[in-house]
């Protein structure tokens, strides 16, 4: 009986000793990620894009081609802009301006198609399966396929470090500047193979929260961000996908991952 005392006393107290080592937090280094003003890292982000849409006040009415005055399209019934997934690769420059507060340059390169649709009262001709469209029946969907640098340029700001996380919030602005669109020459296309065309550069504001995770070696990030461009994308042309719009504005998630 006394030994199974003894037992006892001595579990309980190896027990009590764990339970106070449980609450020293060993702070991980993160690679010394915080440890200078400056530093670098690289980032992987999935991308989703749609379109916000401002259509014209006559935008329901079917397109006649100016050079054969003949009706390519019926009257439309709506158009609307799917969300369509892409990914992107990209670097990160960190300046500590408080222990609370960082700058942030994260140039990307972005691969993200943007998708628009187009509802008609009757059944279309479908586009050569060559211009970058799908679609059956009374649908015609239109791909805007691109590749972008993009160049946010964002405060963040940080809770306090909590053992080996800590919260942040972060907002910024952006510059997207076109570096590679596919099939854009269609110049000589019939109209209704003709191409819904984006600017070359726009500006866009940005708004996330993360959190960093901090291991031995490096910092992990891992972030949600949304943004939305500051103006109109389209390049107006007189055809019959980009008659019926007045603007178009880009919004975008961005699920990213960030490793410094």
């Amino acid at each position: 009986m006394i030994k199974l005392r003894y037992l006892l006393l001595t579990m309980l107290l190896l027990s009590g000793k764990n339970l106070f080592a449980q609450d020293e937090i060993v702070k991980a280094w993160g690679g010394g990620a915080d440890a200078k003003d400056l530093s670098f890292g690289f980032t992987f982000q999935y991308v989703s894009t749609d379109f916000k849409i401002e259509k014209k006040a006559n935008w329901r009415d079917a397109y006649f081609d100016p050079q054969t005055n003949t009706k390519v399209t019926d009257t439309l019934s709506s158009i609307g802009s799917k969300s369509s997934q892409g990914f992107g690769i990209g670097f990160i420059t960190r300046y500590r301006l408080t222990d609370h507060l960082e700058a942030r340059l994260t140039p990307m390169l972005v691969f993200a198609d943007r998708l628009l649709e187009y509802t008609y009262a009757t059944k279309q001709p479908q586009p050569s399966s060559s211009s970058s469209a799908a679609g059956a029946g009374n649908v015609i969907e239109k791909q805007v396929q691109t590749t972008m640098t993009e160049f946010p340029l964002s405060l963040k700001l940080k809770s306090d470090r909590l053992g080996n996380f800590r919260g942040y919030l972060l907002g910024g602005v952006k510059y997207s500047y076109l570096i590679a669109s596919k099939k854009n020459n269609d110049a000589n296309a019939d109209p209704i193979d003709k191409l819904v065309k984006n600017v070359n550069g726009f500006a866009s504001y940005e708004a996330g929260i993360g959190c960093d995770i901090y291991f031995e070696y490096f910092k992990l990030s891992p972030e949600i961000k949304i943004s939305n461009s500051f103006g109109n994308v389209l390049v107006p042309e007189n055809h019959p996908f980009s008659r019926p719009i007045d603007k178009l504005f880009l919004h975008t998630l961005m699920i990213s991952l960030y490793f410094e």
